[in-house]
Order: C-alpha cells, then structure tokens, then sequence
C-alpha cells in the first residue's frame, strides 16, 4: 500500500486488553452522539466513496480473476446504497418507541412504557476474502450508525480495503479508534474475544463458525453467523429452460463463482432435464477457466470423482489438483445422497439433479444441511406458493443473487449455514440491546399493600372475565362485582 493510503495509527492494531478498555471509553462518546451527528459520518464516507472509488478497486485487486468493472458493481455500487439505506432509514429505526394504550392490560392503568434501542458496545466483524469490502464494509456501517464502536478482523491478504475505509470514516469525523482493523494473523480474533468485545459478527464456513461460537459461549457474547452454502435451485414446469441457463452460468462466472449463495444444486423435472442440460452446455462453455484456490480445488475433485463413480455424468473434463484455473463443472444425473450435494463448495461446479415434481425436489433439498438461499424458476403464482415451503434464509424468484443486494433486505442463514441477519432494518437492529422503560403515573399503587383475605378470588374472577370464554364472562363479571363489594365493606 502506498503511503497516501497509509491509515492513521489508531486505524489497524494488535488487540490487547488496554485496547479494549481505550476502545470502550471511545464507544461512550459516539454513544452519547445525537444518531444525525453519526449519519453525517455514514453520509459523508458515501460521498468519498462515489468520489474515489477508483481507489477502492485497486484495493480490490487481490480477488483473482475479477475486473474492476465486477468490483463496482458487486461491491462498492452496493455498499454505497447501504450508506444511503442508513442514512434514510436509520433514524426511526433507532427512536424510541413508545407503546400506547392499546393492548396495554387493564390492571397497568397509568403505565406508560416505550421500548429503547441502544448499542451494545464493541462489535468485532470477521470478514471473508470473496466479497472483502461489501460485507465487513455493510455491517461496519450498520454498527457504527447504531453508536458501536468496531473492530474488523479481515481475511488474509484481504486488509486494504478496511484500512481505506477507516481513514475514510476518520475524515468524515469518526473520532479516531473508533474503527480499527486488526491484523490479518489466526490469532486476532481470539485475542479481540479474549481483550473483551460485546459482539460478534462472522462471515465464513461452519467450521470456522463452530470454533468461535465455542469460544464465544466461554465469555457469553451473542453473535450473528453468516456461515457456508450449497444454494438449491428450484426449475418448475413452464420455466424459460434459456433463461435458466444464463442464470446458472452468471452464478458460476459472478466473482470466480466464489459467492456464498452461487447456485449449487439444481432439481429439474425430468422432461426439461435434457433440454437445460444443452443449453447449459452452449452458455457455460463461454465461460474461460476460473482461478480456484489449491484446497477448494482438491477438495472438488475429490468430492467430483465420488459422484462419477456414484453414477454422475461429468459433462466438462473434471478439475485437476495441479491446474490453478478450472472449467465450470455441470454434472449431470445427480442424487441428493452424494457428498458434492451435502457438503460446503466453493468452487465454480453445478450438480443437476432430475426429479418428479415439486415433493420429490423439496425432499432432496432438505438432504443438505445447509439453508442459506435457493432460487425458482418458473410462473410466479406457483413460484411464490414454493417459496413459502422452502426452508432458507433468502429466496430469489426467476433471478439469482443480484436481488440480495437490496439494502433494505436482511440477509442470514439456517441451520449450519449460520444464525441471525445483517443488513437491512433487521441487520441494523441486531447491532443493538434493547432497554424497555414503564413509568407509572398517579399515586395508585394497590400492590405495594400487604396481601388481603380475598385476593386469591378477586384475581381469579378477574382472569376469567378478560380471558374466558363467553359462558364464564358474565357469571365471572358478577363474581368480580360482589368480591369488591366484599372489600370495600371490610
């Protein structure tokens, strides 16, 4: 990195205890700030970033293969939007709310009460290395914007981007410390747990996620997953068999395929499985060799040899451990008991499986135990009618991936593809506590006397004349009426 782009000291550091303790007392002060003076922050990093994304690109330029041209529009484009997500929505979001009378239980009478969303202090972010500024970059903001201070851990080799980002945030009036990107080593995250953080947001594999939710059950600090994939998609009778296809090769060419919601499975009817099998041919043979790191790489061809000789039909040479760049690789005749269809890929690689219908392709779906997002293709009713049965975090209909750059959409996953959501109105309030407030008016306070004889009844009559049903009101009512008249001549 150049020394224009040298970030302030205070901006990249070894977490340690002291920092810790220096960090919380910074949090107080952004705490303290009215939530405009924050979003002028947020506002005024979007201004830089329009102004000097090109800076922002050639941070990017460790993610192989890809342009700037995909760098724009896959992560600097969306980020912005993010900012502008904040900056209108972010306000009300954060207000107090304050609940009215309606639905208030009648024995709280003169109960006010209004439900308060605070920050929870220091949230550290691990980033990932395919999308190493949208995705640390998005929660950052959110974090900040909820009055948090951050730390961000990102991949290896992947820190120039945070480090930009910090010096931006700085100079838009980000007190200094607030943001600090810590080293890239394994150790950083356990030192950031152990220093003391009060939150932790994680994009990775399961395995990754497994380790540190065990270490963060040690100090009980909450956190939001966003972890592995293996993303169904879902072809109904009547869909564009073309259309299907460009899809699925955008999700195997979009960022090297290495996206965690690229399209891994595909269930097809039996009589359209010929007719995509062709098409996908003519539009995933443009796409030229992807450069794949050596673990995901062997592991592919592993887990691709296993399915041919389980029966799969190969319909590109499979990838070889020794060749850094692979093909895209469509295998044909899948089943859902193969391990290529059950475990983590991150790797451009489509595994077509055919089925009767709709029942069969549900219950071959839910053979991974992975929920992150799926895709349909087809006519919208019955798409929507499918949506609702599928179980996973996101779904896209008759598109894939793009749509979930939508900054007011929360995005998370299920089951061991993680827990929790950022992003959105739902991402943004996960990076807060929330404090409830009830303030009672007048000077009533019939609880705080020594118990009566009677009480026992009053309750009772009372509960069945809120709670019960029509034949036990009236009687219950009449109960109610002699008790407090019983008490009043006492």
């Amino acid at each position: 990195m150049d020394r224009n782009n040298s970030p302030s000291p205070d901006v990249v550091t070894r977490w340690s205890t002291k920092t810790a303790k220096q960090q919380k007392l910074g949090f107080k002060t952004l705490a303290e700030w009215d939530i405009s003076k924050r979003l002028s922050i947020i506002r005024g990093l979007r201004h830089r970033i329009a102004a000097d994304a090109e800076k922002l690109v050639e941070s990017l330029e460790t993610r192989p293969g890809r342009s700037a041209a995909e760098s724009v529009s896959a992560e600097i484009l969306p980020l912005a939007e993010a900012c502008r997500f904040l900056e209108r929505e972010a306000a009300g979001l954060l207000a107090p709310k304050r609940l009215g009378r309606r639905g208030r239980p009648l024995w709280l009478f003169g109960v006010e009460a209004e439900v308060r969303r605070e920050p929870v202090g220091t949230v550290l972010i691990v980033g990932p290395s395919n999308y190493p500024l949208l995705l640390p970059g998005g929660q950052a903001i959110q974090a900040l914007a909820a009055g948090n201070a951050v730390l961000v851990k990102p991949a290896p080799g992947c820190g120039a981007p945070m480090v930009l980002l910090g010096r931006w945030l700085e100079e838009a009036g980000l007190p200094a410390g607030l943001f600090r990107v810590l080293d890239e080593s394994a150790d950083a995250v356990a030192d950031a747990i152990e220093g003391g953080i009060d939150r932790l947001v994680l994009t990775g594999s399961a395995d990754t996620g497994r380790a540190v939710a065990e270490r963060l059950a040690r100090h009980l600090v909450p956190s939001t997953m966003e972890l592995s994939g293996n993303d169904a998609v879902f072809v109904l009778p009547g869909a564009d068999v073309e259309q299907v296809a460009r899809a699925l090769a955008f999700g195997l060419r979009l960022n090297g395929s290495a996206t965690c919601i690229a399209p891994r499975r595909v269930f097809v009817p039996r009589g359209m499985a010929a007719e995509l099998e062709a098409a996908l041919l003519r539009h995933v043979g443009a796409i030229p060799p992807i450069p794949v790191p050596l673990p995901a790489r062997r592991r592919l061809a592993a887990l691709a040899r296993d399915a041919v000789m389980e029966g799969a039909r190969a319909l590109a040479p499979l990838p070889r451990e020794e060749v850094p760049a692979m093909a895209p690789l469509v295998l044909a005749d899948a089943t859902p008991a193969m391990a290529l269809l059950r475990e983590e890929v991150f790797a451009p690689v489509l595994s077509l499986v055919r089925v009767c219908d709709v029942e069969e392709a549900l219950e071959a779906a839910a053979g991974s135990p992975y929920a992150l997002g799926a895709s349909i293709f087809g006519p919208v009713a019955e798409a929507r009618e499918l949506a609702a049965r599928i179980d996973a975090g996101t779904v896209t209909i008759n598109d894939l991936i793009v749509p979930t750059a939508d900054p007011r959409l929360p995005f998370g996953g299920r089951h061991a593809s993680g827990w929790g959501v950022t992003r959105g109105a739902e991402g943004l309030l996960e990076m807060t506590q929330v404090k409830t407030v009830a303030i009672r008016n007048g000077r009533l306070r019939p609880h705080f006397d020594p118990p009566h004889a009677g009480d026992e009844a009053l309750m009772l009559a009372a509960l069945r004349l809120f709670h019960g049903g029509p034949g036990t009101r009236a009687g219950a009512l009449r109960r109610l009426v002699q008790t407090l008249r019983g008490r009043s001549r006492a």
